[in-house]
């Protein structure tokens, strides 16, 4: 699950002390100097809960996505908006899942030219397994209560809104 860093100092802190006796303090740096760490550590954990799965992240995520679609089965384009990744990402991550037994690819009837992506039996096992370990090891972040959760939650909509993924909610 990754190595813990074993420093006797926290990094984070040292670069901004660092930075602010260069540029002046910026909790925005610190900020999102600790945003990059964490999301190193938690796709290691991720990453390595799913390894048995022979799955990443990233294809846990769209096999995920394709269980919540009613027929079991979207355009590649539509993983790729609801994902928010590139579309090559889609499609080698379909590729992939594909060779692995778990999705398969077919035409698409409401667009001649269009391919979907559909999850088989086995990877709707594998899926059901994948999140199970998931749940147990509530996705990396067992360090923090529910309430902390739905802070960070809300914490990180407010960029994504400002950002422009969404509207803001009235």
């Amino acid at each position: 699950m990754g190595n813990p860093l074993n420093l006797p100092f926290d990094p984070i802190e040292r670069a901004h002390d660092n930075w602010t006796g260069r540029w002046g303090a910026s909790p925005a740096m610190a900020a999102v100097t600790s945003i990059m760490r964490a999301q190193q550590i938690l796709i290691g954990q991720l990453d390595a809960t799913l390894k048995p799965h022979e799955l990443t992240f990233a294809r846990y995520e769209a096999l995920v996505l394709l269980t919540f679609s009613s027929s079991g089965a979207l355009p590649l384009g539509k993983i790729g908006e609801r994902l928010m990744v590139h579309p090559t990402s889609v499609t080698n991550t379909i590729d992939r899942l594909e060779r692995q037994g778990f999705v398969r690819r077919r035409p698409n009837p409401s667009d001649g030219r269009g391919t979907l992506a559909e999850i088989t039996d086995p990877g709707r096992e594998v899926v059901e397994r994948a999140t199970r370990d998931l749940l147990d090891m509530e996705f990396g972040l067992d360090c923090y209560s529910d309430e902390e959760l739905w802070q960070i939650h809300r914490l990180f909509r407010k960029l994504r809104v400002d950002f422009g993924d969404f509207p803001a909610e009235d």
